[in-house]
């Protein structure tokens, strides 16, 4: 069990803490030719990171001779598990750490409230004050502890900051694919590298099936990670009811661009919902090192069920 040396109160002290901040460079800002949202998008479908998605996707196609939608099918899947899984099981052991933590803080904020109570009438501090240095100190307490068990709400973000631009290069690539923006050649095999009611993968589904379905999974998925939720707070609603909104929208939006870009989208989705459901399985956990919490169910499967058909 993790002791104090000292009391858990600890008084104001001089000097500043700051950390210098680095101009944002403007020579991005400038190479997006006037400035307009079109040439945003050109300069950043014309980015390295886009190029270097274009050229996987090449060298994925060739090396498996597999057609063009089953290509798009397998490296999303592939670029989900080999780098999006990891860090999705990085973020599930960071996550059930700081749920662990939550009895040790609680017990920790009872006794410094004591400790600035009883210096706060020694001193004579108004209660404006002693809330004051009750706020300061439990931060400290907080920060030292995720230091302790390194697990600092901001590394669970790290899953977010590869996620979301690993997607946009990708859709992008597949945008340039599909206009002939990388070669003719390689938008001549996207018109013809469809399958089913999509043989066109350079047009947008007119039926509207890839878009719908992708609704549908993403919504899906919303409501698993909002199931496992017990105390749920007034951020973590409204974040919800965003992605709700999220994933009602983007059902146009798929349905305006290429094939190719949805059956990405639906695909990744896909693999997304079969990660989620892998991480609450309880030997899976155990095999990622992530610790057991109150909230972990032993029958993860049969609670989903219960939670959406309520």
């Amino acid at each position: 069990m993790w002791r104090l040396a000292r009391p858990l109160w600890r008084g104001a002290r001089g000097g500043g803490g700051g950390v210098a901040r680095r101009p944002l460079t403007v020579a991005a800002v400038s190479a997006a030719p006037g400035g307009s949202p079109g040439g945003w998008y050109e300069w950043l479908a014309q980015s390295p990171p886009v190029h270097w998605a274009e050229d996987g996707l090449l060298a994925l196609q060739a090396a498996a001779g597999l057609p063009w939608w089953a290509a798009i099918v397998c490296g999303g899947a592939l670029l989900r598990t080999a780098v999006t899984l990891p860090l999705a099981a990085h973020q599930s052991r960071l996550l059930a750490k700081l749920e662990n933590l939550q009895p040790e803080i609680k017990q920790l904020a009872e006794r410094l409230r004591y400790e600035v109570s009883v210096r706060g009438k020694q001193l004579g501090w108004s209660e404006k004050v002693a809330r004051f240095h009750f706020k300061k100190n439990l931060r400290r307490i907080i920060t030292e502890l995720y230091v302790r068990d390194n697990c600092h709400p901001f590394k669970a973000t790290l899953l977010m900051w590869v996620q979301i631009p690993m997607w946009v290069c990708v859709s992008l690539a597949l945008r340039n694919c599909s206009v002939g923006a990388v070669d003719s050649e390689v938008q001549e095999q996207f018109s013809a590298g469809g399958v089913l009611w999509f043989p066109d993968l350079t047009a947008p589904d007119s039926t509207w099936i890839l878009p719908v379905a992708l609704g549908l999974v993403n919504l899906l998925i919303v409501e698993i990670f909002s199931s496992q939720k017990l105390e749920v707070s007034r951020f973590q609603k409204l974040a919800t009811n965003f992605f709700r909104v999220l994933s009602v929208v983007m059902i146009p939006v798929a349905a305006t661009v290429p094939s190719s870009m949805a059956l990405y989208w639906l695909s990744s989705s896909c693999v997304g919902l079969s990660h989620n459901l892998l991480l609450r399985s309880p030997t899976f956990r155990r095999l990622c090192c992530i610790p057991r919490t109150k909230s972990e169910s032993d029958t993860p499967y049969r609670d989903i069920v219960a939670a959406l058909s309520a």
